[in-house]
């Protein structure tokens, strides 16, 4: 039970000392501060006896310095270690000097926000290569030892970040399959060629529409997960216990996501891809009349197989990164929550950008090849 804070004034054959009792903290001290300064102000070699309190917090050193403060003469202070270590710890503080307020300006802000991020991109290209590298070994191991490799989760995941998309995955891309066709016979009747629409759907949909929507749902659904799953692993310590048991985090937890989603991605392109021209052949075939039976003949005649294996080749590189992005930055997270909700923010967009950087890439690619 806390007991307030309070003094005594005793007379002696040495002279006045002033005796501290009580609680001397936040919520014992009342307005004892305020008296004790009034008694000591002015006064003259008066000794403060500290023994006899109770407890001392930083609040009660503060009140104790500032009354021995107006001693007009300073006299003895008696005091257990423990209080004076307080003491001089609270004093050292008071005469700190306080920090400078430095006035900037917009302009200083954003150079100093701009080099921040510059040397950031060049922390995160340094970062993912080494993490490349580490997961390139992690590759070769399982490849020249595949007793390593752990099956069950690579099939967990495989069902995870692939089956289990299957339904977005098709319903997604059977509504761009539907705009690209909205779109190409508004565009061609005016031309009086609204059968090409047709080749404009199949062009789309096999070479660009049905590739680029699937990695960016995958990479909104998977990269995501993997960055919180990992990274929940992270947080808790479990990575580090791998590691204390002998156990490569990225033979247990990186590879199996990584070669999941290197066999799913093509598979979930292939789906996308009936899905898009089913959406398609839906609004040829209610908006033009145009059977299904004729549709799928002049794809088969004027499109051909070419742009569906251009389209499946970009799967294993978006599957790579997507798998890459995800895994690392989970790697990255922190001990607290905002470092993951950072980090999985993170996996999204550097892997949705990636994403349409690399199928730029790639479009530029083949228009040199002429494919």
């Amino acid at each position: 039970m806390s007991k307030p804070a309070d003094y005594t004034l005793q007379q002696g054959d040495q002279g006045a000392t002033v005796v501290l009792t009580g609680d001397w903290t936040a919520e014992g001290m009342g307005d004892a501060d305020n008296r004790l300064i009034d008694l000591l102000h002015g006064s003259k070699a008066l000794t403060v006896d500290l023994n006899s309190m109770r407890r001392c917090d930083t609040a009660g050193a503060y009140a104790i310095l500032k009354a021995i403060d107006g001693l007009a003469v300073k006299g003895e202070i008696l005091a257990r270690a423990e209080t004076r270590r307080l003491l001089d710890l609270v004093a050292a503080a008071i005469e700190a000097e306080p920090t400078p307020h430095v006035q900037r300006h917009g302009l200083y802000d954003l150079l100093v926000r701009v080099g921040q991020g510059v040397f950031n991109i060049i922390d995160e290209v340094i970062g993912t290569f080494a993490f490349i590298g580490r997961l390139t070994m992690s590759v070769l191991r399982g490849l020249a030892n595949p007793s390593r490799i752990r099956w069950a989760p690579i099939f967990a995941q495989c069902e995870r970040a692939g089956l289990d998309a299957l339904p977005i995955v098709a319903t997604g891309t059977a509504f761009i399959g539907a705009v690209v066709a909205l779109i190409g016979i508004n565009t061609l009747q005016d031309f009086g060629a609204t059968v090409f629409v047709v080749e404009t759907i199949g062009i789309a949909v096999l070479r660009e529409f049905g590739i680029v929507i699937t990695a960016v749902l995958i990479a909104g659904r998977s990269a995501s997960a993997f960055a919180a799953e990992i990274g929940a692993m992270k947080m808790r310590q479990e990575i580090d216990a791998m590691q204390v048991m002998g156990v490569d985090p990225f033979d247990a937890l990186v590879l199996p996501r990584f070669i999941a989603l290197l066999l799913m991605m093509p598979l979930l392109t292939f789906v996308a891809d009936l899905s898009g021209m089913a959406g398609g052949m839906i609004v040829t075939w209610n908006l033009l009349d145009l059977s299904p039976t004729f549709f799928l003949q002049r794809i088969v005649d004027n499109v051909g197989a070419t742009h569906f294996w251009v389209g499946i080749s970009k799967a294993p590189i978006m599957a790579a990164v997507i798998a890459t992005i995800g895994a690392r930055q989970g790697m990255q997270v922190g001990g607290d929550v905002i470092s993951l909700g950072q980090r999985v923010t993170s996996a999204v967009v550097q892997a949705i950008f990636t994403i349409i950087v690399i199928d730029a890439v790639f479009a530029v690619l083949y228009m040199k090849l002429d494919v």
